[in-house]
């Protein structure tokens, strides 16, 4: 239950920091670049972790 209220959290900050706001235009993607990497880096580690943490 908990890492799915991590990878929700981590969608939404996603989602709020792609550049759309005039004074984050300048940011580029980086923030959202950075949050996705961690949200895909959850999503991973959770999906492992479910499998009995044995990689093939």
């Amino acid at each position: 239950m908990l890492r799915l209220i991590l990878i929700i959290l981590l969608f939404l900050l996603l989602l709020g920091s792609l550049p759309t706001w005039p004074y984050s235009t300048g940011w580029g993607y980086y923030p959202s670049g950075g949050l996705g990497l961690l949200l895909i880096i959850v999503l991973v580690v959770a999906l492992v972790g479910r499998r009995g943490g044995t990689i093939p």
